[in-house]
């Protein structure tokens, strides 16, 4: 008589899981890099890093699926988030002759430990929502863990942080970690809903960079620990 199965084999991860998921891991672990990171360049630089990642996520997906509209989604990114902002970022760098980060709340450990403990409470929380991933439209639902663990770092980061390039850095890299839940989630979202995301990018870029420009010509420093006073 035939012993039945216990259950099936789960199948092996295909080569497309593994980039993805790398991908994905890899715009998660910038963050913490840019934690890590005291000069204002080497921070945005390493945005301009963290966004060609999520780029090639929307380039291999688009090449799996034979989506044309997630190569021009990757193409918009590459000169916005990659090229544009951090261009106009590190101009206003140059021109208010800072590159120091401003002060930490916490130390620098400190702020990478609160780093691991919500990424890991992003990774619980996430991979127990019943989500299909099996679909050709969507990423392994890992990455979907690994974008909450970059929104919520990100979030650590624009907190205890006290310099305006610093805070934008956390919220462009925030919005990044948004884009790769969007690849999971709805791959094949219309183009002109993943083109209003850049364009939010984008007012956002140019709302900061006002802020950055004013801020230092008020107080010739790019800390916000002097709007601390502003509170009632």
């Amino acid at each position: 008589m035939p012993v039945p199965l216990l259950g099936a084999v789960p199948s092996p991860p295909t080569t497309f899981d593994g980039v993805t998921e790398a991908l994905a891991v890899l715009v998660l672990l910038v963050v913490f890099a840019m934690m890590r990171e005291a000069l204002l360049r080497s921070q945005v630089r390493l945005y301009a890093f963290q966004s060609l990642a999520v780029a090639a996520l929307a380039g291999v997906l688009g090449a799996s699926q034979h989506a044309g509209e997630l190569y021009v989604l990757a193409g918009l990114s590459v000169a916005l988030k990659v090229v544009l902002v951090p261009a106009v970022v590190l101009r206003l760098l140059s021109a208010a002759e800072v590159d120091l980060a401003g002060s930490h709340r916490f130390g620098v450990a400190t702020m990478v430990l609160l780093g691991v403990v919500v990424s890991v409470i992003g990774f619980l929380t996430v991979s127990n929502i019943p989500i299909n991933s099996s679909g050709i439209n969507s990423l392994p639902v890992p990455a979907l863990s690994a974008a909450a663990a970059t929104v919520l770092v990100s979030f650590v980061l624009v907190m205890f942080r006290a310099d305006v390039v610093s805070q934008a850095v956390g919220f462009f890299s925030m919005e990044n970690g948004v884009s790769v839940a969007s690849l999971v989630v709805a791959a094949r979202m219309p183009l002109i809903l993943e083109v209003g995301f850049l364009f939010d990018l984008l007012v956002a870029g140019v709302a900061f960079g006002v802020l950055m420009r004013a801020h230092h010509r008020r107080s010739a420093s790019l800390s916000t620990e002097t709007l601390d006073q502003l509170r009632g």
